[in-house]
């Protein structure tokens, strides 16, 4: 699959089924979407595209730098790449651009760039400048420019009944699980493992501290959850703590720190994928380094047993 931000890329013989939208967490609804616009583009021999949008309409039109995503743009990507999506088209979204007019914006991009001849889209969706037009509107464009519209009835939207804003309620909450249920895969946070201050080490608790580069990137309620990662092709599981370290630093920076089960390879700038699966408990500060690592050992046992019964 092309992240085409170019539309040169797309070639000009190729034609395309079309869905629109932010996307973010492509959780159980968008997957549902993603389906039909899969199928639809097998069953009619046309390719099928992504249109969506970066940074975030809220982020430039509001000025909202407080937004956070479930998904960076690269994990939206993997996520529909993995759906079977033949292109992700990601739409820069400036205030320029939200000024284009809906015929300039159904011309410019879905016909002249995008060789559209089918766009699937929700009952609801609203596009152009001040989302002024409807599907109605989108349904007249594709008369007079030849592509057909299928609309995803209210029904098909709400028979999932999931939102992106649901899944980030949940995730500021701590409550990974349900967040997980409405995504249909585990939330996840990408990283580069940086150097810390060797903390974990001397609570014979080692970790490897993760370094997120997108700021807009939404992180969990701050505690202690359970992980898995892929490392050199080998499943390993961990704890991971979100938090500021209480006991051990008066610093009031978050950090990400993770300690995996019988793992010791150096792991420093290495890109990892953390999948979380539940959370243990709040972050606390302890009356003493002894109290802390004695909570450890009681979160360790805790997280072998939840892993040993994934497998059950």
């Amino acid at each position: 699959m092309e992240k085409v931000r170019n539309f040169k890329n797309l070639d000009s013989n190729i034609s395309t089924v079309v869905t629109i939208g932010t996307f973010d967490g492509v959780h159980l609804g968008h997957q549902k979407i993603l389906n039909r616009l899969v199928n639809t583009a097998k069953n009619t021999q046309l390719e099928s595209v992504v249109l969506t949008f970066f940074p975030h309409p809220r982020m430039v039109l509001q000025n909202d730098a407080n937004i956070k995503l479930i998904n960076t743009i690269e994990e939206r990507r993997i996520i529909l790449e993995q759906s079977g999506v033949d292109y992700l088209y990601v739409q820069e979204f400036t205030k320029d651009f939200s000024r284009l007019s809906a015929e300039d914006f159904v011309k410019t991009l879905l016909v002249d760039q995008l060789h559209a001849k089918k766009v699937i889209i929700g009952y609801d969706h609203h596009f152009g400048r001040n989302r002024s037009a409807n599907i109605n509107d989108l349904k007249a464009f594709g008369n007079t420019y030849g592509f057909d519209v299928e609309e995803i009835s209210a029904e098909d939207v709400n028979e999932v009944a999931v939102s992106s804003t649901k899944i980030r309620k949940a995730l500021d909450q701590g409550d990974i699980e349900k967040a997980n249920t409405y995504l249909g895969y585990p939330f996840c946070l990408n990283g580069i493992v940086v150097s810390g201050k060797k903390l974990g080490k001397q609570l014979q608790y080692p970790t490897a501290n993760l370094h997120i580069e997108e700021a807009y990137k939404l992180i969990p309620k701050q505690g202690v959850y359970i992980v898995k990662s892929v490392i050199e092709n080998k499943t390993v599981y961990g704890m991971m703590n979100i938090g500021t370290n209480p006991t051990i630093t008066d610093s009031s920076q978050q950090h990400i720190e993770i300690h995996f089960f019988d793992f010791n390879d150096n792991l420093y700038n290495k890109h990892l994928k953390i999948d979380m699966l539940h959370r243990l408990r709040d972050e606390k500060k302890f009356d003493s380094v002894d109290d802390l690592k004695y909570q450890l050992q009681l979160d360790e046992k805790q997280s072998l047993n939840f892993i040993k019964h994934l497998h059950d």
